[in-house]
């Protein structure tokens, strides 16, 4: 098992951040950052969405920083932990720009890249930027087999159902031969996309025990990751021996790494209960849990 974190600030979910999130800033988000890097968690992750509509931001949250904006100045303030964004909603984008940015992201950072890719499930926000909508399941998979024919390569070429292109030059690509990508989503089809296409799954919204019947339907293989959320908000300061019960129940739930939302008064705050979930998880400096 390793622990990620869910980044605080970066998004406003209703019940789960906390109040000081509100007024933070990149200083507390960068304070975190370095924090969770020197103690030995595995990423830190960022989320997509461009506009919210008013209605829908009651229920979602409004707030929503830019993963590539932010995740460069991470990267910029931290050393060895990996940048995840969770995720990018590809039918935004045209595969070539995601590879050119965060590609770009992946040399930077000094090959810290990780992908979240989803499909999307905001009508809205796909009317809004010209998306397509219907059929977006479709365009996604193509989009993720172009990305992984171009992302690491200068020249990248590829012919698909949605997306052909060659004969262009992207300089920078990823330094990463092969970036990993974690598929989002909560139904079989995207945990069958993610094992086709991806190297790991984030699920969300989904009961412990259906993902554990999920992933029993569906065997997966060596090295593939699932990305599991740990839940409500944890208190390891407070109650390290529940936080401890939560990351247990979530591995046995068939979690090879665990993202983590903290509850805090503060940046400073947060920091310190960061530094007791490294101490109950036994973090090493490989971010591997020993406990």
């Amino acid at each position: 098992m390793r622990l990620g974190i869910n980044s605080p600030v970066v998004t406003a979910v209703p019940g789960v951040h906390s109040p000081w999130e509100r007024t933070a800033g990149i200083e507390e988000l960068g304070a975190v950052a370095e924090a969770a890097d020197r103690l030995g968690f595995d990423h830190l992750t960022c989320s997509e969405h461009v506009a919210v509509p008013v209605e829908v931001a009651e229920q979602r949250g409004g707030t929503y920083w830019d993963p590539l904006a932010t995740l460069g100045h991470l990267a910029a303030r931290t050393r060895r932990i990996r940048l995840a964004t969770q995720v990018l909603v590809l039918g935004y984008h045209h595969p070539l720009e995601i590879a050119k940015r965060y590609g770009t992201l992946d040399r930077v950072s000094g090959g810290r890249l990780v992908l979240g890719l989803g499909v999307g499930s905001l009508e809205e926000e796909f009317r809004l930027l010209g998306a397509a909508f219907e059929g977006r399941g479709s365009i996604a998979d193509d989009a993720i087999a172009a990305l992984r024919a171009s992302l690491s390569r200068r020249e990248p070429a590829y012919r698909g159902e949605h997306f052909a292109y060659e004969g262009f030059v992207v300089e920078p690509h990823a330094v990463q031969p092969r970036v990993p990508f974690w598929i989002g989503g909560r139904t079989p089809r995207s945990l069958r996309r993610a094992l086709v296409h991806g190297d790991g799954w984030v699920p969300f919204g989904l009961p412990l025990e259906r993902l554990r019947e999920m992933l029993d339907a569906a065997p997966v293989p060596e090295g593939f990751e699932v990305v599991l959320s740990a839940g409500r908000p944890l208190d390891p300061s407070g109650d390290p021996e529940g936080t401890a019960d939560r990351l247990r129940v979530v591995t046995e739930a068939g979690a090879t790494l665990v993202g983590v939302s903290l509850g805090a008064e503060s940046a400073g705050h947060y920091v310190e209960q960061l530094e007791a979930l490294a101490k109950i998880a036994d973090l090493g400096a490989d971010g591997e849990a020993r406990a």
